[in-house]
């Protein structure tokens, strides 16, 4: 129950058994065709989505380094760990990046980006986290965001990593010009591949600036679609294993997806608030649906009470990242997450604070309440 890589399906699983096959032929060809037609199913877009034998910090540095350079200006929230890293990206890519002042647990809005692009000219694009996976947060008005991002000229790039496939992502409908996620979370494949699609926007501009990347280079991935191959030799087990995860989702319906994944959430945070725990997103309608991030109660160690939940109850659960180290601790809410691994996630949580001394208020209500949400 980490936030990511999620546990894939035993069919999942399967499927990298079968033989590797020549990825300059024609089985891998229809195989590529087969997965770009579900990929553009789950991203919601007519665009092209580029498969990259890479995690998904290599999907970001694909989306950044070719269509930034040298003295380029990016717009960038100060949301959390991984805007950090975004950030980190754009300048070994020489770009300049410009802070939107947003204080950890809190998300960005449309009326701080308007701000931000009025103190600065010439931005040539707004990098956002959808689902911070740090924090917990959720961008939810990405929609009108985008939009003022095209108002003034600027690309608009998202990192979905965390969220595409487990909350509703209309890339074309929301104006993003390219999105990132990775095979290991939502979509619960094995981690080893990231997922981007460009839209035309994106794909002039990078046509226009020439990335400085051999691997990243998006024209390659473009031109080597057009035959039904990768540039690079690509990891062809993992594309039997996204494949079948991708059938998966096909399978269950989109929509069923994010809706089962909106009631897991629902039931996890009724279960934190039966115990009297504090979720870290300070604005509750901004609270991440796959990421569940709480405050870790005074007399308790974060680490003690993943390790109870792990060694007594079969339970794997995620701690904080970077400064929220040690005053968090982070439940993954994705993938194939079900009614049961929910309620035994909470029988868990309870039992293990009981044992390090927590004072439960009334036993069992949070399993109570987390059923009732189910």
């Amino acid at each position: 129950m980490i936030p990511g890589p999620a546990s894939p399906d035993h069919r999942v699983l399967l499927a990298m058994s079968r033989r590797v096959i020549n990825h300059r032929g024609p089985e891998f060809k229809r195989l590529l065709e087969e997965i770009q037609e579900k990929l553009k199913y789950v991203f919601q877009t007519k665009n092209p989505v580029v498969i990259l034998t890479s995690s998904g910090t290599g999907g970001m540095e694909f989306a950044v380094g070719n269509v930034v350079g040298d003295g380029d200006v990016v717009l960038i929230p100060s949301m959390g760990f991984f805007c950090d890293r975004f950030a980190r990206i754009v300048e070994s890519y020489g770009g300049r990046v410009s802070w939107i002042p947003v204080e950890w647990g809190f998300p960005v809005k449309p009326d701080m980006v308007e701000e931000a692009f009025k103190k600065e000219s010439n931005v040539k694009a707004i990098l956002l986290v959808h689902n911070e996976t740090s924090t917990g947060v959720l961008v939810r008005d990405l929609p009108e965001i985008s939009r003022i991002a095209h108002e003034h000229g600027a690309l608009v790039i998202v990192d979905a990593i965390s969220s595409l496939g487990g909350i509703d992502l209309p890339v074309d409908r929301w104006g993003i010009d390219a999105c990132v996620t990775g095979s290991q979370k939502c979509i619960a494949a094995p981690p080893g591949l990231a997922l981007v699609s460009v839209s035309e926007r994106f794909v002039e501009e990078a046509k226009r600036k020439k990335t400085r990347s051999l691997y990243f280079d998006l024209e390659a991935y473009l031109d080597y679609m057009e035959k039904g191959q990768t540039p690079y030799t690509p990891s062809v087990p993992l594309f039997y294993a996204l494949d079948e995860a991708l059938k998966m989702i096909v399978e269950e319906g989109l929509e069923a997806r994010i809706r089962r994944h909106r009631k897991c959430s629902e039931a996890f945070y009724k279960a934190v608030e039966a115990l009297g725990l504090e979720v870290y997103p300070r604005e509750p309608e901004y609270r991440s649906v796959t990421v569940i991030a709480i405050k870790v109660p005074k007399g308790v160690e974060a680490e003690e009470l993943r390790k109870v939940m792990s060694e007594k109850y079969g339970v794997v659960i995620g701690g904080g990242h970077g400064r929220l180290k040690g005053l968090i601790v982070r439940i993954g809410c994705m993938g194939n997450v079900s009614a049961y691994e929910v309620l035994a996630t909470v029988n868990a949580l309870e039992s293990s604070l009981a044992e390090l001394g927590y004072r439960i208020e009334e036993p069992g209500r949070a399993l109570a309440e987390a059923g009732k949400a189910l």
